[in-house]
């Protein structure tokens, strides 16, 4: 990759959540809004962000510019279609980045030529030659992406990319676009083309993966690629994106790390900014992650059953494959409610400053769980009205912070 720091054993992360995350509904941000997202990007550590679509509006053009005067670590990326007019506003858009890539794309896949484009596979391969010849004339740095990648003939997928890397291409990203691969399979593609195209190799191109989530699979085909040797993996904060998202930024990083003794590989990913940066987004967009949501969701370190509750409080690690802390979260919750136990109402109890014995943790445990059949929120204020007289009145100072 054109002046951009690369090893075999570290993935380059390559954020879109202010290009093809913003382009999902509800999630469309101003240029300021933009500005501020990407200040948060670069403190996360992303190594490239894509700022928009030059083409695409006077806003996305303006974002663009915007932020390549205010970011300097990460590279800015502007998508262009491959055509002469979008490359060269791209360029324009871009001009004044320390470090600047034009990301370009041309379908790949017959459904795509025939019924979009109206083009021929011919016509593609002399378009793909053309554009990034073109875009490489205006920058050291150039991506391409094949798009529908996946449902593409493979032979012709393989020729596309051969063009595209002796057309001067740095980067070739191969897009799950409609997320309708397995793993297996999208693994397998990487393999293939990484082989029958010599020169990727040869002339250190840097493989890249881009996945959608329309069957649930971005994150796993995004970290089978990687497995097959792609280094640079494009994603989004909380995995938006158009239909059903993009892979999630934060799956996909605390995966390499909390996986590190399988995948052996680095990145510049500072994972106790994930969750920050998540509730940055979830301010300027118009909606937060689900609350099952991995890593940065609300409930991706709370505990309701008993059973985990009480392995919790013996050891996190019986229940918690990493710590809240490590992706920025301040704790763990346990979370009071029908399922739990004796364990976790002790400990809430211990920490609102009450001690009781075991046999009046018995009758508070009785009077809780029926409360708790009616209720679906119990709250301190419950907890502390169904213990008796005798017991609040030795009360001691609370050893925690309320939840």
């Amino acid at each position: 990759m054109a002046g951009t720091e690369m090893s075999n054993d570290h993935v380059v992360f390559f954020d879109t959540t202010l290009r093809d995350g913003e382009q999902s509904p509800g999630c469309s941000m101003t240029t300021q809004e933009k500005l501020t997202m990407a200040h948060a990007l670069e403190d996360l550590g992303v190594d490239i962000i894509e700022a928009g679509f030059a083409m695409a509006s006077e806003g996305d053009f303006a974002a663009i510019a915007t932020i390549t005067q205010a970011i300097r670590k990460p590279r800015i990326a502007s998508l262009a279609r491959a055509k002469a007019e979008d490359i060269e506003m791209a360029a324009r858009a871009l001009q004044f980045a320390d470090r600047a890539r034009i990301h370009v794309f041309l379908a790949s896949s017959d459904l795509h030529l025939e019924f979009k484009l109206k083009m021929s596979r011919a016509e593609a391969l002399e378009q793909c030659g053309e554009s990034v010849r073109l875009a490489r004339s205006l920058a050291d740095d150039v991506e391409f992406s094949p798009e529908d990648a996946t449902r593409s003939d493979r032979d012709f997928l393989v020729e596309i990319v051969r063009v595209a890397v002796e057309a001067g291409a740095t980067t070739i990203n191969m897009p799950d676009t409609v997320g309708y691969v397995t793993p297996e399979e999208y693994g397998a593609m990487f393999s293939e083309v990484r082989e029958r195209v010599p020169a990727i190799d040869e002339k250190g191109v840097v493989l890249s993966a881009h996945c959608h989530d329309d069957l649930g699979l971005a994150v796993a085909n995004s970290l089978a690629a990687i497995q097959a040797g792609a280094r640079q993996v494009e994603c989004t904060i909380n995995g938006i994106g158009e239909r059903a998202g993009n892979a999630a930024l934060e799956e996909i990083a605390a995966a390499l790390y909390v996986r590190g003794d399988y995948f052996g590989l680095t990145t510049s990913i500072k994972l106790d900014k994930l969750y920050p940066t998540s509730e940055v987004l979830g301010q300027l967009i118009t909606f937060k992650p689900s609350p099952n949501k991995a890593v940065v969701g609300a409930n991706a370190f709370a505990h309701e059953s008993g059973i985990h509750q009480h392995g919790m409080l013996a050891n996190p690690l019986c229940y918690e494959i990493m710590t809240p802390q490590l992706v920025g979260v301040a704790k763990t919750h346990l979370v009071l409610g029908k399922h739990s136990g004796r364990a976790a109402l002790r400990h809430r109890l211990e920490q609102l400053g009450f001690t009781v014995s075991r046999e009046e943790l018995q009758q508070m445990y009785y009077r809780f769980v029926a409360l708790a059949d009616r209720k679906k929120n119990i709250y301190d204020q419950d907890l502390v009205g169904l213990l008796p007289d005798n017991i609040r009145e030795r009360r001691s100072e609370p050893v925690s912070e309320l939840d």
